[in-house]
């Protein structure tokens, strides 16, 4: 289908991404020389924190006392719905087993990681919300021990509320450490904490290339870009609605990408009139993100119908995508590549972001054509089992050896001829590739 570009960006999220690599290697480095003497350099440095790294209950407990209660009973209404959302798709992951041959049963079993390390931003925004969608999805996923850092601000440590959603949400240890070093800290098993198994949750650039460095010594969630959202809006929708979804999502920063995907030229001409006035509207900081990401990051597509529009969308694989358009029914089945789905101008991707209960923590730049968000399932491993009898082993056994031999593995083979040996000594075997193999 073809499609028209109303508004084209000037520059992509990936390739203005600064070369961070070699500085965040370096920390990396020291730290894992230097132990718990280098974090703390770098928390004097880059946090200019000379506090406790590792928060004490009394601390907590002061951090509650500050949160006015109006506050905690939000937090605590989308911690609720985040558990319960997560308690669901934990749910959904069971272990089964089954008798493939007569004799011989395999399985698979969940078994949580022994240990996640949760990230929490805390740089422009006090993200709550981060710390409420990662804790608690690790402590529905059942891991055993969970810890969570976050940038504690000089002389205050981290803000009250996020400390009150963290202790809330289930995390066993808390450490006031932000960027590469409160990651490593937590990757390295440092002031005391077991090694993680997982890291999960957003970060800048530093936080996600130290993630990116560390994967394979431990797992991550996902390797994660700048917040990137599409809005999919045909006759039926509200041009003030869409305006406003798109100018909320691009206040996260200068290089957060927008998208409208439209099939109503009027609808497109009218959201575009409408934007600059609505980010001249918010306060100046985030009036600044949004401004810099409508002006060089910001696309309008203009597509004929349904199935144009659906195409764009699986070839950007947002990680927001918010369907404002009629048949909702048909969107939900037809589009597949996307972090997560907001169906209809009565929800926002701001719900999602904050508490309505599908995870926050989103594949960027694309990777939703492979990958979906943190779940109880990136803290799951699935590993197999199996067990035959004696009968069942014959048939296995004599299989192969014949193709282990076929492929020159003759050690392979062996431990195969000898169980024929052992179990079934009165038979003859042929045991050697089939004749005509390639």
């Amino acid at each position: 289908m073809p499609k028209t570009y109303l508004k084209k960006a000037a520059r992509t999220a990936e390739s203005d991404q600064p070369d961070v690599r070699v500085s965040v290697e370096k920390i990396l480095g020291e730290i894992a020389q230097g132990g718990d003497d280098a974090v703390r350099r770098y928390a004097r440095e880059f946090d200019k924190w000379e506090g406790e790294i590792i928060v004490s209950p009394e601390a907590i407990t002061s951090a509650a006392a500050q949160v006015p209660q109006k506050l905690k009973d939000d937090i605590r209404f989308a911690h609720d719905n985040i558990r319960r959302f997560a308690e669901a798709q934990r749910a959904t992951t069971t272990d089964c087993n089954i008798e493939i041959l007569p004799g011989l049963t395999a399985g698979q079993r969940q078994i949580p990681v022994s240990a996640a390390g949760c990230y929490v931003p805390g740089g422009r925004y006090s993200h709550i919300a981060s710390a409420i969608m990662t804790i608690t999805t690790a402590k529905a996923a059942g891991v055993p021990h969970i810890a969570a850092c976050s940038p504690p601000r000089p002389g205050e440590g981290i803000p009250a509320a996020i400390l009150y959603a963290m202790d809330l949400c289930g995390a066993d240890v808390i450490l006031n450490l932000g960027g590469v070093q409160g990651v490593a800290a937590m990757a390295n098993g440092l002031f005391g904490l077991p090694r993680a198994d997982i890291l999960v949750g957003p970060g800048n650039q530093y936080v996600a290339e130290a993630k990116r460095i560390l994967y394979g010594q431990v797992g991550i969630d996902m390797f994660a870009g700048p917040t990137d959202s599409m809005v999919i809006a045909d006759q039926t929708a509200d041009p003030d609605l869409v305006a406003w979804d798109l100018v909320g999502q691009a206040e996260h920063g200068y290089n957060s990408p927008v998208w409208l995907v439209t099939s109503d030229r009027a609808l497109a001409d009218r959201v575009m009139q409408l934007v600059p006035g609505m980010i001249n509207d918010l306060p100046e900081l985030n009036a600044t993100n949004a401004r810099a990401a409508w002006a060089d990051y910001a696309e309008v597509i203009l597509c004929e119908d349904a199935a144009g529009m659906a195409d764009v969308a699986d070839e950007y694989a947002p990680e927001h995508l918010h369907v404002q358009a009629a048949d909702l029914d048909w969107w939900l089945g037809r589009l597949q590549a996307y972090g997560s789905l907001f169906l209809g101008e009565e929800t926002t991707v701001a719900f999602g972001d904050k508490c309505s209960g599908p995870n926050h923590v989103l594949p960027t730049s694309g990777a939703g054509r492979y990958t979906g968000g943190l779940s109880v399932h990136k803290f799951l491993k699935t590993v197999t089992w199996q067990r035959a009898t004696r009968n069942a082993s014959r048939d296995l056994a004599v299989a192969t050896a014949r193709i282990s031999r076929l492929e020159g593995m003759e050690g392979h083979a062996r431990t195969a001829d000898i169980r024929l040996a052992k179990f079934f000594p009165e038979e003859l075997f042929d045991l050697s590739p089939a004749d005509d193999a390639a």
